[in-house]
């Protein structure tokens, strides 16, 4: 996977880096960047959209939404042509005709409303099936088996999901339905108007030294060089905003990761009195947020000089433009107002991208970070098809555990100084046995249990497992979701698999009976209870589970004396469970286990 997955430096918009936990820089992580182009990240993202559950939803609002634009552009058309009319009743002073004409100005405005809040509505609802499809789909593909975590260990691409699945997500599904909705009514608009400008100035000529010059449609010419101008203009100004934007998200996301992280932690935080330590590490990352934003509002800033300078110069430019066709006699004043009013429809169309050049600058970077996510977890799932399971991982043929001239390496991230292990020689553990692997303190330990979990795969050798519905893992920091009690115990299991009379013996028997009143209540038990009281709770959740094999990866040390005594009685009651203790415990030692030696890595 690390041939795949690799980094870049983003030299075009500008120090594009996230700010990794350790302090220091890493590039945006890409996947493939070289061929994951703008073309790229839309065939992916619309891939995801075609299989989605939403699809149908979403292509049937479409079409509805298609229909109401058509009608609407119809109405606007049918109040351009009444402005001809109108503005000739009021040249005349003719009473009656321009009362008439008010009538008809009612009845087509009053359309026009109804047809804006039918569309208003069909534009919330198709992005929040966009917004749905899109959210499902990401958190589907992340929570896979054993993807997150993986996707964690690739670099920067695994730094704050939660930013991509949440915010970057949000922001995509709403910006392509706004975007989406308003480049097909700009060019609906484009398409009916254009000819009625056309037709108002197709037979214009003008007079140079006795020469007559024609110019066919030459308000058509004037609106698409006025908009052009505009479009080359917003394009030039703004070309950094889409790469400032994408950088800014990364901030944001890397401010939230230190709030909830220094949140998390306020009690380690609050003993050791890290407070400065940690008010300096969030006024870093505000002030990093900060400097983004200065950026993007000088960016900001000059685009409006373009837009607001040619926002203005639109109030007069269709009457200049209009004007020679009217000195000459060709229009009356009410087929002035008209070209105007065509004229003004028409640059609106055309000046669309102009208008929506900030918006469109969002949009890019949202999808450029949703699209290489995705991508990303795409990729992880397609070498989990070509390799189903880990080089070292293989299921046992018999109902064992066996290990095989077992060679565990750092890895590509590992820290300086980190070490591997290796365990010569085979090592079998039949149902029901009790078995610790320690030995030399030089060991990494650890890397044995996430190879017996299928989280390894960097070493040689060979690991048998059972089926992995019949063994628990137990790491050293327990995980509570955030559910009621009896969720807690049963995690990951389904509640109703388990009566409450087990959850409360369960509870009794590892000393938390007095939580038994409280099954149905929801709490962040990972901070409603101490440390012993969490061990306590595992160990409940393995008793009522009751797994034919049961890891832990050093779990009792962290315990005081008095609760690691407990929690080994409490172990010893798990009679029909074979348990693998990886670590060193006292208290382990005296279920009499058989004791399995590890070494440390020999150079070379």
């Amino acid at each position: 996977m690390a041939g795949n997955l690799r980094q870049r430096q983003d030299n075009a918009d500008g120090d594009m880096t996230e700010t990794n936990q350790n302090g220091g820089k890493q590039p945006e992580f890409d996947i493939d960047s070289a061929d994951f182009t703008f073309d790229a990240q839309i065939r992916l993202m619309m891939g995801a959209f075609w299989r989605s559950t939403v699809r149908n939803r979403v292509l049937l609002l479409t079409v509805a939404l298609l229909a109401v634009i058509l009608t609407t552009v119809y109405a606007q058309y049918r109040l351009n042509y009444w402005n001809t009319p109108f503005y000739n009743a009021l040249e005349r002073r003719d009473v009656p005709a321009f009362l008439s004409e008010l009538q008809v100005f009612f009845v087509i405005a009053g359309s026009l409303l109804i047809l804006n809040v039918v569309q208003a509505w069909l534009n919330q609802m198709t992005a929040l099936y966009m917004r749905e499809g899109l959210a499902r789909d990401l958190v589907d593909q992340w929570m896979a088996p054993r993807r997150a975590l993986k996707l964690a260990s690739l670099g920067t691409i695994g730094i704050n999901p939660d930013q991509r699945l949440h915010e970057d997500a949000r922001n995509l599904a709403e910006l392509s339905t706004s975007l989406a909705i308003g480049l097909v009514n700009s060019t609906i608009l484009l398409l009916s108007f254009i000819g009625v400008l056309w037709a108002i100035s197709a037979d214009f000529s003008f007079t140079i030294e006795g020469r007559e010059i024609a110019i066919p449609g030459y308000m058509v010419w004037a609106a698409l060089l006025y908009a052009a101008t505009a479009s080359l203009l917003s394009n030039l100004v703004g070309r950094r905003l889409p790469g400032l934007n994408t950088l800014r998200y990364s901030k944001e996301a890397e401010l939230r990761f230190a709030l909830m992280r220094t949140n998390e932690n306020l009690m380690a935080i609050t003993l050791t009195h890290g407070e400065d330590s940690e008010r300096r590490r969030i006024h870093l990352a505000i002030s990093e947020v900060l400097k983004v934003i200065r950026r993007l509002a000088l960016g900001y800033t000059n685009l409006t000089w373009v837009s607001a300078g040619f926002g203005w110069l639109t109030t007069i430019a269709p009457i200049l433009i209009a004007a020679p066709v009217y000195f000459n006699g060709s229009i009356s004043f009410g087929g002035l107002m008209m070209a105007v009013g065509a004229f003004n429809q028409v640059n609106t169309a055309l000046r669309w991208y102009v208008d929506n050049f900030r918006p469109i600058a969002d949009w890019k970077a949202a999808l450029y970070r949703v699209a290489v996510f995705r991508r990303a977890l795409g990729q992880i799932g397609e070498e989990e098809q070509a390799d189903a399971t880990p080089a070292l991982l293989s299921p046992s043929p018999d109902r064992r555990i066996l290990l095989g001239d077992l060679v565990l390496l750092p890895g590509p991230g590992a820290r300086e100084g980190e070490r591997g292990m290796e365990l010569p020689g085979e090592v079998s553990i039949l149902p029901g046995e009790r078995v610790m692997f320690n030995g030399d303190p030089r060991a990494n330990r650890h890397l044995l249990f996430l190879a017996m979990a299928g989280l390894w795969s960097w070493g040689t050798g060979e690991i048998r497992m059972p089926s992995s519905d019949t063994v628990l893992f137990m790491p050293q920091k327990g995980y509570f979701p955030d559910a009621s009690l009896r969720e807690v115990m049963a995690y990951p299991r389904k509640v109703s698999e388990f009566s409450d009379e087990q959850l409360a013996e369960a509870l009794a028997a590892v000393g938390l009976g007095r939580l038994a009143e409280r099954l149905d209540a929801r709490e962040r038990w990972d901070r409603a209870l101490d440390d012993e009281d969490r061990t306590r709770l595992r160990l409940a959740s393995a008793r009522l589970i009751q797994p034919e094999w049961l890891v832990i990866d050093d779990a009792l040390e962290t315990l005081d004396p008095e609760a690691q005594q407990e929690c080994g009685q409490l172990l010893a009651t798990l009679d029909n469970t074979a348990i693998v203790y990886i670590g060193r415990s006292e208290v382990f030692l005296q279920l009499d286990p058989k004791v399995v030696h590890l070494s440390p890595l020999r150079a070379g």
